[in-house]
This record gives structure tokens, C-alpha cells and sequence, in this order.
């Protein structure tokens, strides 16, 4: 073995070792050999992936379309009246005064961090960013000592970020160089959402000189919240105090791509240093006309039906689910600190609730894997597909099974998931029960030395 495959090989199996090793997921023959799976980790948040309206429509609008097949390269070689008219007719529904597509949000974020911010600016962001965030401000030509992170969703932290500073940094402070603050409006992981107008108004306040830039990636608020699901930046009324909003159509929206919004200056300059923009073969006009069909459903008010459902959902399994796991002891199954509260504090269903849940457990392979061969009596031709997460895509000790529901759920769907949930968590009390059992007796009878022996 090479000194090189050596090296992949070890950090491979270092990995394994703390059971962390990423790979690609498919369907072991227990699931395929049933008749349904009741998917509960994807990003289609909308269902739109599986709805017969949009196929019918893609489908029809690929068939009139003058070119679907590629795109013939970078948009700056070759002309692209498809991905232009989308930008156009995207500033419209945005509000925006310019728009530019990506091929991805990972790009989109990447070309606008690794660009945008200039040598003696300082880059501040909420601590639970995207990664793709994180490379955009690797590649920039920032040093290290201008990137800060603030605690999540965090005001306090922020203003003590931002004052910091501003106390260190007499360029900040005259306004002759910017603070970028770049926040998610809701985060992937955590189903948390970030109190935007508060951050632009702690933004405003303390860089009064006008340097200081709200960057919003809405990447999973797409398609669900705001008016035509143009996002939290829309439903709040802050789209002329937000530098930047990230949309990306590959999530509610079931198509591929992304777009920045922001300012005819910043679009021209992204024309002419985001590499990620520059250096790719733009994306494909059947990926175009696709995104165009979902945006379609946005404005004629069928996603908003959708959404308003989805809603119902999230409020209704986050109640149900909270009622079971008062039962069960934390240190083995919980929800997150801020959805305890909610469910402890009110009878109700929660307002502005998510369709990302994530449960927090030591165990979540063990949780995903039961819940995939889970076979309550009044279903048992379903399967429950679920994934486990784990550091480093989350933060240690946060190792989670992240629930996302859609509007093509049912609340039977969501009953038969919280059935076996909390059959999952009972199991595992009961093992902790035998186990405890077998310790007092095998202490008392042949002594702890012995015991021990025994299982080693």
C-alpha cells in the first residue's frame, strides 16, 4: 500500500472507529421487499417531488421548450435566455433589485463569501452556519483573525460580537471597512429559525455608518413560509434591509439550482470573481424550465395549501411527541431545549412551527434502524425511513435522529412514527432494566470481581 492509500485508509478507519463514517444510503432488502416507505429524512418538504401536477407540467413545458438539453457552458460563454428569464422573473416574485443563479446553494454561498468580502472586512456568523458558508470564507481573501461566531440565534451574542469589534477595529468603526453577518433563516440540523429582525436591527444600531450587511440563506424556508413562499425574509417585511437572501430549488421546490438576490453592483461583481459562478458549466435549460414550473406553483397559490398543511403537521407530531417523551428519561431520547419549553408551556399547537425535528439520543443508529423494520399491527406493509446524525455535521454530543415531515404526510403517517419511537424508547428501558437486574444478581452471587470477569 502507497504512503497516500495508507493515509485515506487510517482516516477512514478512524472514523469507523467512532462510528462516524459517512456513506451513501440505500434500502436494505427489508424495506424494498415492502410495499411503501414513509419517508421521514428527505428535503422535499412540499411533496412536490412525487406531485402529478408538477410532473404534468415539466413534462409538457420540456416538451415545448426550444432547447432542454445542456447548457453548452459557463453562462459567460454562452447566451442563456432561459436561466435569464428566470433571474428577471425572480427579482419580480423576490422583490429584489437583481437576482443571479448557481448551479447549487453550496456554490451560491461559496462564490459569495469567498468574493464579496474585502481584504480588512471581518465576517461574523451564527455558530450553526452551513459548512458551505464556512469554505466561502476559506477561499476568500480574509485572514483568520476577521471571521467571529456568535452562540445560535443569539442577539445578546451578536451585539457583544459586533462590539468587540468595534472596540479593536478603528477601520470598522469609521466605516471604512464592512461586518458581514451571514445567518440561515431556518437551520437544516435544529429546525430553529433566526430572529432576523432583531439581528437587523442590532446590525443597524451598532454600524450606523451603513457597513454593516445581513446575509440570509433560506435554503430550507423556501416554498413554506412567507406570502408565495418567498421566505421569512419576505413574511418579515425586511427584503430592502437584507444584503443577501440564498434561495436554492432543491428542496420544497423538487428541482435543482439556486439563486442569489441582492443589488445590481453585487451581481456585476459576482459576474466577475465568484469562481464558482465563472468556472462551471451553468445549469442545464431542462433544470431552468423545471425550477420555472415549481416557481409557477408558488405563484398561482398551490404551495401555500401545501405549506398551511404541512404546518398542521409539524405542530401536531411536535405536541404528540412531547406528550411520550415525559415519560422517558432524557439522557436516552429528548427534543431539543426550545421545543421542551413549547410543548411543557402550552396545550395549544405552537406557532411558526418546522417540519425539521430533531430527536436527540446517544443511540440514534439504533433508534433509525428499529424504526425501519417497525411493524405496528394496523400497518405493517410500511416501512419508517429515517437517518441517523452524527458529529461532525453536528456539534459533538448532539448526535440526533432528524425527523423532517412533508405536506404528502398524514396524521396516521406521523402516529405510526411516533408508535415507534416510543416503542424504540421503551425497549431500550426495559434492556436497561434486565441489564440492571442481571448486575444485582450476579454481584450478589458470585461478586463483582466475577461479574465483571464474565464479560470480558
Amino acid at each position: 500500500m502507497t504512503s497516500l492509500a495508507q493515509k485515506l485508509s487510517d482516516a477512514l478507519k478512524s472514523r469507523d472507529e467512532r462510528s462516524i463514517r459517512r456513506r451513501l444510503p440505500g434500502l436494505p432488502q427489508i424495506v424494498t421487499s415492502r410495499r411503501s416507505v414513509i419517508d421521514f429524512t428527505s428535503n422535499d418538504y412540499l411533496s412536490l417531488s412525487r406531485s402529478p401536477t408538477l410532473r404534468r407540467a415539466v413534462l409538457d413545458a420540456l416538451s415545448s421548450a426550444p432547447d432542454i438539453l445542456g447548457s453548452g457552458g459557463s453562462r459567460l460563454l454562452v447566451p442563456a435566455p432561459a436561466h435569464a428569464a428566470l433571474e428577471a422573473r425572480l427579482c419580480r416574485l423576490f422583490d429584489a433589485e437583481a437576482a443571479i443563479l448557481f448551479n447549487s446553494g453550496f456554490d451560491a454561498n461559496v462564490g459569495l463569501l469567498s468574493a464579496v468580502p474585502q481584504p480588512g472586512d471581518v465576517v461574523v456568523y451564527d455558530e450553526l452556519i452551513h459548512a458551505s458558508a464556512h469554505d466561502g470564507m476559506r477561499t476568500s481573501r480574509l485572514s483568520r483573525d476577521s471571521f467571529f461566531s456568535f452562540a445560535h440565534n443569539s442577539v445578546p451574542s451578536l451585539r457583544h460580537t459586533i462590539r468587540r469589534v468595534l472596540s479593536h477595529r478603528e477601520d470598522v468603526k469609521t466605516g471604512k471597512s464592512s461586518v458581514f453577518v451571514v445567518v440561515e433563516s431556518l437551520y437544516s440540523m435544529d429546525g430553529t429559525f433566526s430572529p432576523l429582525s432583531d439581528i437587523v436591527d442590532c446590525v443597524e444600531e451598532l454600524l450606523p455608518l451603513g457597513n454593516g450587511y445581513v446575509i440570509v440563506d433560506e435554503a430550507h424556508a423556501t416554498g413554506i413560509y412567507g406570502p408565495k413562499g418567498r421566505g421569512l425574509v419576505a413574511a418579515l417585511g425586511l427584503e430592502k434591509r437584507i444584503f443577501a437572501r440564498l434561495h436554492t430549488f432543491g428542496k420544497s421546490l423538487a428541482a435543482s439550482g439556486a439563486v442569489l438576490l441582492t443589488t445590481e453592483l453585487v451581481r456585476d461583481y459576482l459576474l466577475n470573481y465568484a469562481r464558482s459562478f465563472i468556472y462551471t458549466t451553468a445549469l442545464t435549460n431542462a433544470s431552468v424550465i423545471a425550477a420555472g414550473c415549481s416557481f409557477d406553483m408558488l405563484e398561482d397559490g398551490t404551495t401555500e395549501v401545501l405549506a398551511a398543511h404541512l404546518m398542521k403537521l409539524s405542530s401536531y407530531f411536535v405536541n404528540r411527541i412531547g406528550a411520550h417523551l415525559r415519560n422517558i428519561p432524557p439522557m436516552l431520547l429528548r427534543l431539543p431545549d426550545y421545543l421542551e419549553e413549547l410543548t411543557r408551556t402550552s396545550s395549544q399547537p405552537f406557532q411558526f412551527p418546522s417540519p425539521i425535528i430533531p430527536l436527540l439520543t446517544p443511540e440514534p443508529r439504533s433508534l433509525s434502524a428499529f424504526l425501519l423494520t417497525f411493524s405496528p399491527s394496523e400497518c405493517s406493509t410500511v416501512a419508517l425511513y429515517t437517518k441517523p446524525i452524527f458529529p461532525p455535521t453536528v456539534p459533538r454530543e448532539t448526535s440526533r435522529v432528524r425527523i423532517c415531515l412533508h405536506a404528502g404526510h398524514t396524521c396516521k403517517d406521523v402516529d405510526i412514527l411516533i408508535q415507534g419511537i416510543v416503542a424504540w424508547a421503551q425497549g431500550r428501558i426495559e434492556d436497561a432494566r434486565r441489564n440492571g437486574k442481571e448486575w444485582n444478581r450476579m454481584a450478589s452471587d458470585v461478586g463483582v470481581k466475577a461479574w465483571m470477569e464474565s464479560k470480558l
